[in-house]
């Protein structure tokens, strides 16, 4: 439950509703209990035909005669301890017999304090008192009610602040964290917990600060007027309360562990699902709607079975709780029966109160422990709630607590506007212990020079490139611009000066506009068209589309071609005006006409920049003033295109096949 301490620490911070809040539910709890006690005066009403006056000056006259009795019977044990003053057992018995006297004359006390206001404010009649006990019930169940809506909006607003609280916290830590932790984790299993678990967070925040306060607040002010009936009844008629608090306890761990089971389960049918929808292209073309839907069926059983293992232990603790609030008020019936049917106060020798119990004191006794029953059995749907937001709490600060491998250094170096070289000095990487991808490469790149990066599939010419902008850090050498070691700068510095173009082209559900000017949020209207001019993006902007810059491209830009897509993207990069520009296969998608406009447009962008191209295209080869060569994770060579085709056979290899293609 720790986790789920630190979220309840969010809404404290709004601690004025806290407290409102809290407020209510014990007003709310204290007409609970206001409205069961009033069976005391309704059965001396209705059952005995009085108002509430008579029955106060026969309660007077009965507690004044209680007291000469006990007045007698204590001046007898006087004259008998008068004789035999050494008599222990008289002593006892005189100290006993002052108790009962001065309990007597305490209740005597207590009635005469009530009558100067029955008197004055209650008829006369039984009936009209009858209609003002009953009045004063509407009245107060109506108070009640009003408080009790008063604090579930109150509630529900510390509910959704600390939501609104936790849900930017983990938005804002997750986009702190590097490359790694998005393929690590995948989307899905991030869009479950920030959806998904942080919901039952919310519902557990709800649940704590709603019914986990108030319901208990009710059932201490029935235990406690129960106990001011008799408080020794009470404790002899909860004997089973202990064995039955464990036996909740051991569910709600175990409801702890089956609800963490079913997030995981949520979590992998998130995964179905983005992976489905996402490739329904390949799913259609491959004609495989049954695999998936036999995929998607299997996991929507374990979540079933999950669902159903967790419902069955909620379903035991309803029954288990209504038990033994049943056992209490049998026992408490039975006990009370004989204390009141033979007019005793003791039990088993044990003294069960001052005086012995009314009627009405044992039909309120009973009402207040029938009070607690309801509230008991409404907790009992709170365990499942708050064990389930503990579970999901867990997997949201799992992230949150998660530190980013690329981050900032304690004292960031100043960085200028790169103008000297881009330099890979013995850098090595990897992803996992066994699985190297770099290994000691050493290059130097000017400003202003263009290289192109080939090689086969997974030599590590797209994470060479990563490293510029710092998506990963090298585990040996270093990166540097200008001499500056890149681990030495500002993220948000050293990224402000690259533009990157990838193959995958990602643009937002939102206008053409908002997505150029992506690359530069501060950019006047004039110099975004400027851009897409630029990256002749202009003319299908104004003439293609409904309206122009700002029609909405749709999620991931599916409303655009490939090559309108990639000219909006190299139009934000253009924006954005960078000193280095990364160029990811930026052209391996799109059609020949787009691809001639889009190097039209590089021949002319990457003049006096620094522009790393990663590329299989010749067409784009051509804009590059040394060519790379990898493979293996290594540099295999470097030159310009004749140089490779005379000396370098991997080279030649690639070019005879992109030929052939």
């Amino acid at each position: 439950m720790n986790n789920f301490a630190r979220s309840l620490r969010l809404a404290l911070n709004y601690y004025w509703t806290v407290a409102a809040s809290a407020l209510c539910a014990l007003i709310v709890a204290a007409l609970w209990g206001a409205n069961i006690g009033v069976l005391y005066p309704l059965v001396e009403v209705v059952g005995l035909n009085q108002s509430l006056g008579q029955w106060v000056d026969k309660a007077i006259s009965e507690s004044e005669q209680l007291v000469d009795e006990r007045t007698a019977e204590k001046a007898e044990i006087e004259r008998q301890l008068a004789a035999a003053p050494t008599d222990h057992a008289l002593t006892n018995s005189l100290a006993t017999a002052n108790h009962r006297v001065e309990s007597a004359e305490t209740e005597v006390g207590r009635y005469r304090r009530l009558k100067p206001w029955i008197d004055d404010y209650l008829p006369t009649d039984p009936f009209r008192t009858l209609v003002v006990i009953v009045l004063a019930f509407f009245v107060a169940t109506v108070i009640k009610d009003s408080f009790l809506t008063l604090s579930t909006f109150l509630t529900e607003r510390v509910t959704q602040l600390a939501t609104f609280d936790l849900r930017k916290q983990f938005f804002r830590r997750t986009l702190r964290m590097d490359v790694s932790t998005f393929n690590e984790s995948g989307t899905a299993d991030l869009l479950s917990r920030f959806t998904h678990d942080v919901n039952s967070v919310g519902d557990g925040i709800q649940t704590l600060f709603g019914r986990a306060v108030r319901e208990p607040l009710k059932m201490v002010v029935c235990f406690a007027c129960a106990a001011y009936i008799s408080w020794q009844l009470l404790l002899l008629s909860m004997i089973l309360a202990p064995p039955t608090g464990f036996l909740i306890g051991f569910l709600a761990k175990t409801l702890k562990r089956a609800n963490r089971k079913a997030l995981e389960e949520m979590s992998s049918l998130y995964s179905i699902l983005v992976e489905t929808f996402g490739g329904i292209k390949v799913v259609k073309a491959f004609t495989m709607e049954r695999f998936e839907r036999q995929r998607f069926h299997e996991t929507s059983k374990k979540c079933y079975k999950k669902g159903m293992r967790i419902a069955l232990f909620d379903g035991l603790i309803n029954p288990v709780t209504e038990v033994m609030g049943i056992t209490t008020i049998c026992l408490a019936i039975l006990f009370g029966a004989y204390l009141v049917m033979n007019r005793q106060n003791y039990l088993w020798g044990i003294k069960m109160s001052a005086q012995p119990l009314s009627l009405s004191a044992l039909m309120a006794f009973y009402g207040f422990l029938a009070g607690v029953s309801d509230p008991a059995r409404r907790l009992t749907e709170v365990f499942n709630r708050l064990q389930r937001a503990s579970a999901a709490a867990d997997r949201v600060y799992q992230l949150l607590d998660r530190e980013p491998t690329v981050c900032d250094p304690p004292r960031p170096t100043a960085l200028s506007r790169h103008h000297r070289e881009l330099v890979f000095d013995r850098v090595s990487f990897r992803y996992t212990a066994s699985q190297p991808v770099l290994e000691d490469i050493q290059l130097r790149i000017s400003f202003g020079e263009t290289v192109a990066l080939v090689g086969p599939n997974g030599c590590g010419k797209t994470t060479l490139a990563s490293l510029i902008s710092r998506f990963f850090d090298p585990v040996s050498g270093r990166v540097t611009l200008d001499g500056v070691d890149l681990r030495d700068v500002r993220l948000r510095d050293l990224r402000r000066q690259i533009g990157v173009v990838t193959q995958e082209t990602l643009l937002f559900d939102d206008t053409v506009f908002n997505n150029i000017r992506y690359g530069r949020p501060q950019a006047t209207r004039q110099q975004v068209i400027e851009a897409a001019m630029q990256a002749h993006a202009h003319k299908f902007i104004e003439q293609k589309l409904e309206q122009g810059y700002e029609t909405v491209v749709g999620p991931g830009g599916g409303r655009l071609s490939g090559g309108q897509r990639q000219r909006i993207a190299l139009a934000r990069a253009i924006l954005r005006d960078p000193a280095i520009l990364i160029l990811d296969e930026a052209t391996s998608q799109i059609d020949l006409e787009s691809e001639q406009l889009i190097h039209k447009v590089l021949e002319q962008f990457i003049r006096d920049r620094t522009t790393v191209i990663v590329t299989h295209r010749l067409a784009t080869l051509a804009l590059a003033d040394r060519v790379i060569v990898m493979e293996a994770g290594r540099i295999s060579d470097i030159g310009n295109h004749d140089q490779l085709m005379s000396r370098c056979p991997l080279y030649q290899r690639l070019h005879q096949i992109r030929e052939t293609a």
